[in-house]
């Protein structure tokens, strides 16, 4: 069941009425049978294979919850041993189901180099929804546990629920333990304001995916599935523009299951701060995906030393910590190499920093110049989004080919409306698309300004408010993907 259905719509109203009709103490069962539910639209087994992993979690955590109660000699030794259980089985999970014919493709292609039989599989390996995200939410709980930051859930039902809560079940934010298990045990009263600002959240992520990445995937990919047809003109549009779409339909996914938590009564942290406007790329990566980049730098990377080291073993965290977040986002050398790409912009920017500030004072520009600051946000979109071009690619050589043509093969065609109507999209399309992007542009401004829309509404007059309410509905009804096609797109990220 996705977001973007005629499905959702019907069972989003039905839970939350029945939610907070019922008694409160029964409210977290009802919310456990309704997330399995929404899971099991795709496939029942996949609700499983999610079991699997709560059950291990749970009573990994109470496990080394009772170790921490008993003064022993082997304390220490008997916590390590739960939590690496609790590690090693849950990534040997994710392992089998998400990149086993990813190392049985590689495997078979050293063996092709070296003339031996390849290795011959009988069975197929689906992917199910989600697994990434519910798998490191679980594995946070784990480890927070061990720290001692939290006491281990003893309730099973309720611990199920922080696992499989359906708003950020199959593609995030990627909740902790500290922040959304108190919660589900909070009594929520129904509040109109609350709801309300949940609602249009809501509405907001429905613009953001089927006005605006539902659309510039129309023209993404003509041009990305036919790209030896296509030349460097087209090919750097269809790139600027995949910039655009992930960022919308990711983005859109946050934000309506935060906007659904939110109408319950529920917090979830906030998954994306206008990325684009990075002056950086370790800037972007503060405000891009933010549950995933928080929890990489928690758990692995402050683990590891953080910069707390040596610049030689501060180089080698963040390549660690990238390559993995490569690997997370998919089963693939292309993704692989877009996090090694993105760990080396950074070791690179570390490296260079110093003898940057130094040329700057030298030359004393000032850094604080607006006309700085827009070159330093351009150049990182920029490198963000030749990073996006392994991201999109099917495989290392179309995003050879790409590159190839892009910086090699250049040619200036003919510019004109006749000739971007030939990318996928007809002229009245591409308007609703640039004018749909103008209206994210001056939104993401005002927030990156500190102006917050919704509030800057509230404070308006009553005909001034629903104006805009009625206007951004209009906008999603009139000009969705969804309204002019009659087909329900998938969001990106539920692939990962």
């Amino acid at each position: 069941m996705s977001f973007n259905s005629m499905e959702f719509l019907l069972f989003f109203p039905v839970v939350v009425l029945i939610y907070f009709i019922i008694p409160h103490k029964v409210r977290w069962v009802w919310l456990l049978l309704a997330s399995y539910y929404f899971y099991m639209s795709w496939n029942p087994k996949y609700a499983l294979l999610m079991g699997t992993s709560t059950v291990i979690t749970y009573l990994c955590g109470i496990l080394i919850g009772r170790t921490q109660q008993k003064k022993s000699k082997n304390q220490i030794f008997m916590k390590k041993l739960w939590v690496v259980l609790s590690l090693v089985l849950n990534l040997a999970i994710l392992f089998f189901f998400k990149y086993f014919d990813f190392a049985v493709s590689s495997i078979n292609s050293i063996f092709s180099y070296l003339n031996l039989a390849p290795v011959q599989v009988s069975f197929d390996v689906i992917l199910p929804v989600g697994i990434s995200f519910y798998t490191f939410q679980a594995l946070g709980y784990t480890l927070d546990v061990y720290r001692g930051e939290i006491k281990p859930e003893k309730n099973l039902g309720r611990y199920a629920l922080f696992v499989s809560f359906f708003p950020q079940l199959v593609a995030g934010p990627i909740e902790r333990s500290k922040n959304l298990l108190h919660q589900l045990r909070e009594k929520h009263t129904f509040d109109l304001d609350r709801v309300k600002d949940g609602l249009l959240l809501m509405l907001w992520g429905f613009f953001l995916k089927i006005v605006i990445a539902d659309r510039a995937a129309i023209l993404v990919d003509q041009v990305y599935n036919h790209y030896e047809e296509y030349g460097a003109v087209a090919l750097i549009l269809a790139t600027v523009l995949f910039a655009v779409q992930i960022y919308c339909d990711f983005s859109s996914y946050s934000n309506i299951a935060i906007g659904a938590a939110r109408v319950m009564g529920f917090h979830l942290m906030t998954n994306f701060e206008e990325p684009y406007l990075a002056s950086s790329v370790a800037g972007f990566w503060r405000r891009w995906h933010i549950s995933l980049s928080t929890w990489f730098r928690d758990y692995v990377y402050i683990p590891l030393g953080g910069n707390r080291v040596k610049k030689g073993r501060w180089a080698f965290n963040v390549m660690v910590v990238f390559l993995l977040s490569g690997l997370w986002h998919g089963a693939g050398w292309t993704f692989v190499i877009w996090g090694g790409l993105h760990g080396a912009y950074q070791i690179i920017g570390g490296y260079l920093r110093p003898w940057k500030q130094k040329i700057w004072k030298a030359m004393h520009v000032n850094a604080d110049a607006a006309s700085f600051r827009i070159g330093q946000i351009l150049v990182t979109f920029l490198l963000v989004d030749f990073g996006w071009i392994f991201f999109r690619s099917n495989s290392l050589d179309q995003a050879k080919t790409i590159i190839r043509k892009m910086f090699v093969e250049f040619e200036w065609p003919q510019l004109s409306l006749n000739y971007l109507t030939t990318l996928g999209l007809d002229y009245q399309q591409l308007m609703i698309l640039l004018g749909a992007v103008l209206v994210l542009a001056v939104v993401s401004l005002c927030h990156y300004r500190g102006i917050h829309i919704r509030p800057l509404i509230e404070r308006q007059q009553l005909w001034f408010r629903w104006s805009c309410y009625l206007s951004l509905l209009f906008a999603v009804l009139s000009f969705g993907i969804l309204g002019v096609r009659y087909t329900t797109s998938p969001f990106l990220y539920f692939q990962f």
